[in-house]
Order: structure tokens, then C-alpha cells, then sequence
């Protein structure tokens, strides 16, 4: 199902470069949240095989907060990950959204590049309250 592709992928990237946290634990348990909540995830396939995925969490009546995008490692570079990022922007756009957001780790270039390119200028660098790979925050104005 797209729970367990969307857990799974998740915890490549993760645990390529960082650690599972207490809040990816509490999103594994019950990915359903996202939906029930007013979010949304996405998911690229190829060959019927799911190689990427991404969510969009309600965040507010007219706010987003892209996250948990993920490509499978060796189709990184093709750009399922700006599509997918743009399909959640849409998305986003459709349901009224003057605004998304995502948190990152300047660590991850390619993502940061990604972001920037899609328009995302920085709000805030340094420690996240909730994510200690978070070193960075993004938005959009639709």
C-alpha cells in the first residue's frame, strides 16, 4: 500500500544521513494521520514500482508544510523529486493555499538546491523545536 512505500523510503533517506527520531516513530505508526488531518501524500512510480513519495501536512486553514519526500537512491537525479514536489505544490494551490513550508538540514545540497529552485526562500536556520536533523526552514507564498 502507499503507507508502507511512503514508511519506507522515508527511512532510507533517514537513516542514510541521520537518525529515526521519536516523531518518525509516531508517524510510522499511524501514517493514516497525514490524510485524516487534511494532508496528502504522493507518489511516483516507475515500471509500477513506487521510487519516490512525498506529503503535504495540513498546517492551518490555508498553509502546507511539504515534507517526507523521498527517492529511491538509485533513481535520485532523474526529477521525481521536482515532480513530486510541484505535484504537491499544485495540489497545495488547488485547495486554497497562500503558503507552504518545509523544514531540511543544509546538509542534504541537492534538496536545498531543489527547494530553492521551486522558489523557497529561507524563513529560519538553526535548531528545530521538533526535528534535530531540521537546521533549516523554507516557504513558498502561492
Amino acid at each position: 500500500d502507499c503507507f508502507s512505500d511512503f514508511i519506507r523510503l522515508n527511512e532510507v533517506w533517514i537513516t542514510e544521513h541521520f537518525e529515526i527520531e521519536a516523531m518518525d516513530r509516531h508517524l510510522s505508526e499511524d501514517p493514516g494521520r497525514v490524510l485524516r488531518e487534511g494532508g496528502h501524500i504522493f507518489s511516483a512510480t516507475i515500471d509500477g514500482i513506487v521510487v519516490g513519495v512525498a506529503a503535504l501536512f495540513r498546517d492551518g486553514p490555508d498553509q502546507f508544510e511539504l515534507a517526507r519526500m523521498a527517492v529511491e537512491p538509485a533513481y535520485r537525479g532523474r526529477g521525481i523529486g521536482r515532480a513530486l514536489a510541484l505535484a504537491a505544490l499544485q495540489k497545495a494551490r488547488d485547495e486554497g493555499a497562500i503558503r507552504v513550508s518545509l523544514g531540511s538540514n543544509t546538509k542534504l545540497a541537492p534538496a536545498i538546491a531543489l527547494y530553492r529552485s521551486l522558489g523557497f526562500t529561507v524563513v529560519r536556520e538553526g535548531a528545530h523545536p521538533e526535528y534535530a536533523r531540521c537546521n533549516i526552514v523554507m516557504a513558498l507564498d502561492l
